[in-house]
């Protein structure tokens, strides 16, 4: 017998070539899509009681006609019906928009179930639904109908018509496909019963223990396909297992014009034990703006280099690219290693001969974009990977640079901290570093919001820090006039700054502009040469000048809160205090929330959380990433307890023995289908 994964959705009956072809275009082709095209909300018709229903909401209630319908025509084919209605005791106006043909139905004493939103001051229904249960049985009454996602020629009442159809039809076909021990352990309905719940919830909670399932499921086998995937990296043990020398580590260490935090020290031995193992290392490092990750990563580096292996720290932008080649010449140099930069600006003959250097052996380390994973780039001796800000590498992309070598380590390096639900989503495959401590004589970024009519003293407060011989950036979210958003725009706001210092110099800094521009800008800034940068967020990364102090953020607003607390980052990197002057008129109750939690924590893992809370998942990073899925039933904020638990689940399970031997058990081989779908496990030996 075929799956109803395998039964075209046509052999449904009503469903004819053209719905067919409708239904095609919600990725519906099988009766196994149907039926896994879940409603995203439901109507509810179950009977209240009028005291029961708030002003504002909609309800469903019964009731009893006590006057004569009024029509009103107005308009081009409007019109408004009326009626008084006796619902629990209580005289209320029921009123109907453009449905001038139900007049003849609202008859005096006549039974009436009204469905709509309750205006308490006027004591009045507008009516969405309405139905006259006396004569016949009312399909809805005391119901919770699903509302799908739907267009075109599909209509929820056929949408409704064919889903039942489809349980009815094939319903117990429906198979089981997590293991028996979890359905019992987590007291799980079946799939069958789970699915058939979600359309027909009955009540609400047969509603909710059918969704608590599938949100589990969601969750799980997701992680699974994670926590196999990481499972089959350290069974196959064919990595590079790098001999890092412990005392080449420390002399190297103590050699730094600084000490490491004991959070960097923890760090480095956790990535150091990976890189001696002969499975390839997959680590997150992350860590708030300015608490010493780069030096991390260049010390793994510098221990690859020293154990025979290359090294490559691959990043978003071709800025940050030359900032951390020029940060890593500076560490190496004393030291006798080459450094090469790779990015999509140089000339073809630059390069030929850094591609020629690399496949050589004689460039130890390589910064460069995402340049560096194309097809013609070749390593002498690729060991070590590090990669930085690149959120939007999920698991698939993430192993295209283990064709990079013999399977190098991979180190993943975020400056934007991450809640724990979301790394365990996004980066669910990797072991995770975390670095908490700043820096030793770090001071707070004291923090503080103001209106635009205040901007004048903000102004008189970068001259004061500039009198102290310090420095200020000013970041605004456009870099030309726009009629589609009336924000500050770069371009006039540094010919209005200049205007208000004369006497400084004015720096403009926005990502149009020539590589060269932008490296000689950032030069005359970090020489002091230039006393303000007006810019865009550009200088989100790549800029690093201790001596800035002040940071405002014009139309603060328009940016996320990770964004904004990345901008902050920028200043209090040296031994003075650091302020950051948020400047905004926030008309939502959003924008106003993320001014509050700026001026009320410096802490970036605190903010990641609440910017998770406020934005979602699939905006944390400003964009839908591929790394991040989109979960049919699950939510990874409010299903956190879920997502652990079937984390722990999925990582238990891999982990069994069982779980790898093809065959073993029915459920295992069921699971095993469901992993190969994704490219990773095409093809991999089981055993």
């Amino acid at each position: 017998m075929s799956s109803i994964d395998e039964i075209p959705v046509r052999q449904l009956k009503g469903v004819s070539a053209l719905k067919e072809g409708e239904l095609h275009a919600f990725g519906i082709h099988t009766i196994g899509d149907l039926l896994n095209y879940f409603p995203f909300r439901y109507e509810d018709y179950r009977i209240r009681e009028l005291t029961d229903v708030k002003n504002g909401d909609k309800a469903t209630v019964l009731g009893r006609i006590c006057s004569m319908p009024v029509l009103q025509r107005y308009g081009r084919g409007k019109s408004r019906l009326s009626c008084k209605v006796e619902v629990d005791g209580l005289l209320v106006t029921a009123v109907w928009f453009n449905r001038h043909f139900l007049r003849e139905q609202l008859t005096l004493d006549r039974e009436v179930m009204l469905t709509g939103k309750w205006d308490q001051q006027r004591r009045q229904i507008t009516v969405s639904e309405s139905e006259f249960p006396g004569e016949r049985d009312s399909a809805k009454r005391d119901t919770l109908q699903p509302v799908y996602s739907i267009g075109g020629n599909i209509t929820q009442s056929w949408m409704r018509k064919t889903m039942l159809a489809a349980l009815t039809q094939y319903g117990g076909m429906i198979a089981e496909n997590l293991p028996y021990d979890l359905v019992d352990k987590h007291r799980l309905m079946t799939r069958g019963e789970a699915v058939r719940r979600l359309h027909l919830p009955g009540d609400t909670r047969e509603g909710g223990e059918a969704r608590r399932r599938m949100v589990y499921e969601e969750l799980f086998l997701f992680q699974l396909k994670l926590q196999a995937y990481r499972a089959m990296n350290r069974r196959r043990q064919d990595g590079v297992a790098i001999r890092v020398d412990s005392d080449v580590i420390r002399s190297f260490a103590e050699a730094l014009p600084f000490q490491l935090t004991d959070g960097q020290k923890r760090t480095v031995n956790e990535i150091l034990v990976d890189m001696r193992r002969p499975s390839s290392m997959n680590r997150l490092l992350q860590g708030d703006v300015g608490s010493g990750k780069t030096v991390v990563a260049a010390i793994a580096l510098y221990g690859a280099v020293k154990a025979g292996y290359q090294g490559a720290l691959m990043v978003p932008t071709e800025i940050l690219a030359e900032q951390h080649a020029r940060s890593l010449q500076r560490l190496f140099e004393s030291f006798g290693l080459q450094v090469g930069l790779l990015t999509g600006s140089l000339t073809e003959k630059r390069r030929r001969d850094l591609l020629a250097g690399l496949q050589m052996g004689i460039i130890d380390v390589v910064v460069g974009t995402h340049a560096l994973i194309q097809d013609d780039v070749y390593f002498h001796n690729l060991g070590l990977v590090v990669t930085d800000e690149q959120h939007r590498f999920g698991v698939n992309q993430r192993s295209i640079l283990r064709h990079k070598g013999g399977n190098p380590d991979v180190l993943t390096m975020t400056a934007t901290p991450i809640p724990r639900t979301l790394a365990i989503t996004a980066f669910g495959d990797m072991d995770v570093s975390t670095i908490k401590e700043m820096p030793h004589g770090r001071k707070p970024i004291r923090t503080y919001w103001v209106k635009h009519d205040a901007l004048d003293r903000a102004l008189g407060f970068i001259r004061k820090q500039v009198a102290s011989e310090r420095q200020a950036y000013v970041i605004c979210p456009l870099i030309e006039e726009s009629e589609k958003l009336e924000v500050q725009n770069a371009i006039d706001l540094h010919m209005a700054i200049s205007g208000a210092f004369p006497d400084l110099q004015v720096g403009l800094l926005h990502g149009r502009m020539p590589a060269s521009e932008k490296d000689e800008v950032m030069g005359s800034f970090a020489a002091n040469e230039t006393q303000v940068l007006v810019a865009t967020t550009v200088v989100e990364v790549g800029v690093d000048v201790p001596n800035a102090t002040v940071m405002i953020i014009m139309d603060a607003e328009r940016f996320g809160l990770s964004q904004l607390h990345q901008l902050r980052g920028r200043v209090g990197r040296g031994e003075h205090q650091s302020y950051c002057i948020l400047v905004a008129d926030p008309k939502s109750e959003t924008g106003r929330e993320r001014m509050k939690v700026m001026t009320e924590t410096n802490d970036g893992f605190e903010v990641a959380r609440r910017d998770l809370e406020l934005r979602g998942p699939g905006d944390f990073f400003g964009t839908k990433q591929s790394g991040l899925p989109e979960f049919r039933v699950a939510d990874m904020v409010s299903d956190y307890e879920v997502l652990e638990l079937a984390r722990d689940d999925a990582a238990e399970l891999a982990n069994r023995e069982a779980f790898w031997l093809e065959g073993a058990d029915n459920c295992y081989t069921k699971l095993w289908n469901v992993l190969r779908r994704d490219p990773i496990f095409q093809g991999e030996q089981l055993d």
